[in-house]
């Protein structure tokens, strides 16, 4: 199985620029460009969250239409900017949005490998969380299942280095590794958040942050550093599940020198 991530496009309306500086609707529309282009389509592509910058409703519009083009299964988690009931009425046709007590978490069962997509939203903060509902729903579904399973995220359960980002991370990660630990079956957790490519070993499995679809965050890694933004190539992962082995890579969504060339 391939399943491609994509995260933080942070889609505003159309002829505005987001930041005043980025054009993530373009940035976006170039990502789907990529993703049909590739030799070996996914099979499901899962955007982990921050999918519009103030979550109204033309953005969700947008973000829709730009996405629509994708034929393969779509799965949308939410992020500190997103808005659950403005997401559910831009996407009526997907169900799972409704998930477990009003969250939008839910669980893919499509496929050989086992996609759980998890709600750390907060509304009003930049920061997430996972409580005690949330963390129960993960255990008893992860129960359900010894199938290979990828958990997805916005906030991720890790520090960086990045200081203001991590600031606004996850709250109280340990909560969600005890869950996760307790289940050798996940793979991987996956999240986005922090608009660059990382990955940390956690509670026993691996747990990665992909970058943006649009700008990324500036790799300053000094202790306390402010928070500033790069025009960084954005880019997205490619998770692929070979039957016993999840393999990562990062894959560019614009053209460079060499770009398509083979010996």
């Amino acid at each position: 199985m391939l399943l491609c991530q994509i995260s933080d496009p942070h889609i505003v309306e159309e002829g505005r620029l987001a930041y005043g500086r980025v054009d993530t609707v373009s940035m976006l529309e170039r990502c789907v460009r990529g993703i049909l282009a590739l030799p070996r389509r996914p099979d499901a592509v899962v955007a982990t969250g921050d999918l519009t910058d103030d979550a109204s409703a033309a953005q969700y519009g947008l973000l829709a239409e730009i996405l629509s083009p994708l034929p393969m299964p779509l799965y949308l988690a939410v992020g500190n900017h997103d808005d659950r009931d403005a997401l559910r009425r831009a996407f009526p046709s997907h169900r799972h949005l409704h998930g477990e007590a009003g969250y939008v978490q839910y669980a893919v069962e499509d496929f050989e490998l086992r996609l759980l997509v998890l709600d750390t939203l907060l509304p009003g903060e930049p920061g997430g969380a996972l409580c005690a509902r949330r963390l129960a729903w993960l255990d008893r579904t992860l129960a359900a299942s010894d199938r290979p399973t990828v958990v997805a995220q916005h906030h991720p359960p890790f520090d960086s280095g990045l200081s203001f980002m991590d600031r606004m991370s996850l709250a109280d990660p340990q909560a969600e590794a005890a869950v996760i630990g307790r289940h050798r079956q996940v793979e991987r957790v996956i999240a986005g958040h922090h608009h660059r490519n990382a990955q940390a070993r956690f509670a026993g499995t691996v747990a990665s942050i992909c970058p943006s679809t649009a700008h990324q965050l500036l790799l300053d890694l000094v202790p306390g550093a402010e928070v500033g933004f790069v025009f960084e190539p954005p880019a997205y992962h490619l998770h692929l599940w070979n039957g016993a082995t999840l393999v990562t890579h990062t894959a560019l969504v614009d053209e460079f020198p060499g770009w398509g060339a083979r010996d």
